[in-house]
C-alpha cells in the first residue's frame, strides 16, 4: 500500500502502526518522528514564513472568512507518488488540507485514491481515529497494542490523581495574540489531569478571550500552549508580551504558576502522544505525581513572579504551523 498523509497527526498514527515503509508522501507539517523528514511533501502553506502571531491570525481569518483553503496541495506530485490512500482531515479548515481541497487535484486522476477523513473532537474521537486508520490499512492488532497501553497510562494516572485533594482552576491559552483557550480534547486532557478548566468545553471549538476575561477568571495556573509552538518558544513568546498592572494580581501569575507548554507534540495534535500530554498536565498541576520523563520533560517555567515581560526575544517562525483547535 502507498500512502499519502496530509495531516501530521494522522502521519504519527500511520509510524506509530508501523507503516513507515508505506507512508510515501506528507504534509510540510509532518515532522514527528524524525524519519518522516525523507518522505515527499506534497502539501505546503499559503501563509509565508517569518510572520509574527498577530499577522498570522490577522491572514487566517482573512482566508477563512473568504472560503478559501490556507493550503497548497502538488497535484503533480500526488499523481507521482499515485498513492491508494490519502489520510486528510474535516475537522478545521486552519488544520491541515481538506477533502475539499483534493477534490479538484483528484478529479482528473485515472486511478483515484481512498480518501479518508479524519475529524475527532474528544479524545474517544483520537482513539476511535487510531482504530479506523488501523483497518484501513490492516493494522488492527498493532492499533489494539496501542489503545490498550494507552488505556492501562491513563488507569494508572487515574489512580494517582483521585488520591489528591483539590483541583486547581486552569486557562489553557492556545494563543496568545490574541488570546484564544483550547477546545475539543484539551478541556477533557484538563479534567483527566486533575483540573477544571475554566474557559473550555469538551467537543467544542477554541474560541477568543479578552485579557479581562483571563483576569477576571483569576486562575491558579496558566499553561502558555500556543499550537506550533515547543516549549521554549511558547515561553520566549510569553516573556515578549507587555501586560497591564494587573496581570501580576491573578492568582497564577502572582504564585509562579505560568507553564509553558509543547503544545505541538503534546496538545494541538490528536494523536497517540495526547496521552503524554495529560501526563504532563498532572505534573504541572499535581507536581508530587509521578510521571515518565518525556511528560516530565514537556513544559517548564514561563516567566518568575513579578512582572518580567517585554523580553526582546527572538519571534519563532509560526507561520507554517497554523491550528486553532
Amino acid at each position: 500500500m502507498r500512502i499519502v498523509s496530509l495531516l501530521p497527526s494522522a502521519t504519527e498514527i500511520l509510524f506509530a502502526l508501523g507503516l513507515d515503509a508505506e507512508v510515501v508522501g506528507v504534509s510540510y507539517d509532518c515532522d514527528f518522528p524524525p524519519q518522516v523528514s525523507r518522505r515527499r511533501v506534497v502539501v505546503d502553506s499559503r501563509i509565508p514564513p517569518g510572520l509574527p502571531s498577530l499577522e498570522i491570525d490577522r491572514r487566517v481569518h482573512e482566508y477563512v472568512e473568504r472560503g478559501e483553503s490556507l493550503y497548497i496541495v502538488n497535484a503533480e506530485a500526488l499523481r507521482e507518488l499515485a498513492p491508494d490512500l490519502v489520510v486528510t482531515q474535516d475537522l478545521c479548515l486552519v488544520c491541515a488540507a481538506s477533502p475539499d481541497d483534493l477534490a479538484a487535484v483528484l478529479a482528473n486522476f485515472e486511478k483515484r485514491p481512498r480518501v479518508l477523513s479524519l475529524n475527532p473532537r474528544n479524545l474517544g474521537d483520537v482513539w476511535d481515529d487510531i482504530s479506523r486508520v488501523a483497518r484501513e490499512t490492516s493494522r488492527e492488532d498493532a492499533a489494539k497494542k496501542m489503545l490498550a497501553e494507552i488505556k492501562q497510562r491513563l488507569h494508572a494516572l487515574k489512580q494517582q490523581v483521585e488520591r489528591i485533594s483539590g483541583r486547581p482552576r486552569v486557562v489553557f491559552l492556545e494563543w496568545l495574540e490574541p488570546f484564544y483557550v483550547g477546545g475539543h480534547w484539551v478541556p477533557e486532557m484538563i479534567a483527566l489531569a486533575g483540573a477544571e478548566d475554566v474557559f473550555g468545553r469538551v467537543g467544542a471549538p477554541s474560541f477568543r478571550i479578552e485579557l479581562k476575561d483571563l483576569v477576571a477568571a483569576a486562575p491558579d495556573i496558566i499553561v502558555v500552549a500556543p499550537c506550533g509552538y515547543d516549549a521554549e518558544q511558547a515561553r520566549k513568546e510569553y516573556c515578549a508580551m507587555t501586560f497591564p498592572p494587573e496581570w501580576d494580581a491573578i492568582p497564577a501569575v502572582r504564585d509562579g504558576r505560568v507553564y509553558a507548554f509543547e503544545a505541538n507534540a503534546y496538545a494541538s495534535r490528536p494523536g497517540p502522544r495526547l496521552v503524554t500530554g495529560v501526563e504532563a498536565l498532572a505534573k504541572i498541576f499535581h507536581p508530587e505525581i509521578v510521571v515518565g520523563d518525556e511528560a516530565a520533560s514537556a513544559f517548564e517555567v514561563a516567566a518568575p513572579t513579578g512582572q518580567n515581560y517585554g523580553v526582546n526575544s527572538a519571534e519563532p517562525d509560526l507561520s507554517r504551523r497554523v491550528h486553532i483547535l
